[in-house]
């Protein structure tokens, strides 16, 4: 067998500039960005209102603007959570499909380009086409702050928000190689697109039931305990443990830990767990980073997990002219 010659990232940069260029002018991503700004816009508006009463008196202002939810809106957070994987699918879902289904995949890979450059390319420009959205959005509401409530960030406000942009960003990427394995396996673009809406829907809504359902048979409660309406630490454990299978409970925990100072631990408290804590103390930025370090890990580790999955399910296919 014949041994490839050349670097496989050559081609790479020339695949990125062509799917980022075309993601910012599609119909498609200006739906989208519409979708993600109006909605987010809104969520912040009506914090704002609620906000503008305690300026002098919370010292993480800017930060309560993503996670302050109200009776008609719910928080910018959970908006977030919402879209996100929306955006994702919707940049990757025909990716790989719609160069097979245009006839153009042999023509690309004809020229000095090799399967890795061309869809890492595909992936850097969906990811970055996300990075942009999020950050206009971000400095958006920064702004919508600044000039409404009239009191500028502290600097661990910017670094607790750089770190929520970063989290935010993985888990696009997340849904992002789940839409381009989609791709990959589906020849149609409308079949990978179900599919990837399917596996969003199942691990964000159906999940967390499942797991308790799982947890429950797993570890089944004893008669004291029910009586006693005694929660059964294996029982929560194991649930809390398949919970974190899914992208949306790792974000969710994710954001809140580097969001909210005064969160401690996640999930289910135990007295162990808070024992010698002082009580409503922030902590500090570095102990919050330590805190979500697992959930920021499980996210990275997922999108590079799918990605080399839809990576080695692309080499073993056929191309034909």
């Amino acid at each position: 067998m014949a041994r490839r010659s050349g670097s496989p990232w050559k081609g790479s940069d020339i695949v990125f500039a062509k799917e980022f260029s075309d993601h910012l002018r599609s119909p498609r991503m200006l739906v989208l960005q519409w979708l993600i700004l109006l909605t987010g816009i809104g969520a912040v508006f009506m914090s704002i209102q609620g906000l503008r009463t305690t300026t002098a008196s919370d010292p993480f202002l800017f930060l309560r603007l993503f996670t302050d939810a109200r009776e008609s809106m719910p928080s910018f957070l959970s908006v977030l959570a919402f879209l996100i994987p929306l955006m994702a699918i919707g940049l990757g879902f025909d990716s790989i499909n719609g160069e097979f289904n245009r006839r153009t995949m042999s023509r690309i890979l004809a020229q000095p380009i090799y399967r890795d450059a061309l869809l890492i390319g595909k992936f850097a420009g969906g990811l970055a086409t996300l990075a942009i959205a999020l950050v206009s959005l971000w400095l958006l509401i920064i702004g919508l702050g600044l000039f409404r409530l009239g009191v500028p960030p502290s600097g661990e406000e910017v670094a607790r928000g750089f770190v929520f942009l970063f989290v935010a960003l993985a888990y696009g990427g997340v849904w992002l190689s789940v839409a381009m394995l989609c791709s990959v396996v589906c020849r149609s673009p409308a079949t990978s697109a179900m599919a990837a809406l399917g596996a969003w829907l199942l691990l964000s809504l159906l999940w967390p039931l499942m797991g308790r359902f799982i947890a429950e048979i797993v570890y089944p409660a004893n008669e004291v305990a029910l009586l006693l309406g005694l929660p059964n630490p294996q029982q929560i454990g194991l649930q809390q443990t398949l919970a974190r299978l899914s992208p949306a409970t790792l974000f969710g925990e994710a954001v809140v830990g580097i969001l909210q100072p005064a969160t401690r631990t996640f999930g289910v408290v135990f007295a162990s767990q808070v024992r010698g804590a002082v009580a409503g103390a922030p902590l500090s930025f570095m102990q919050s980073l330590l805190l979500i370090w697992p959930q920021v890990t499980g996210l990275v580790a997922g999108m590079i997990i799918v990605f080399s999955a839809s990576y080695m399910s692309f080499q073993r296919q056929e191309v034909r002219a």
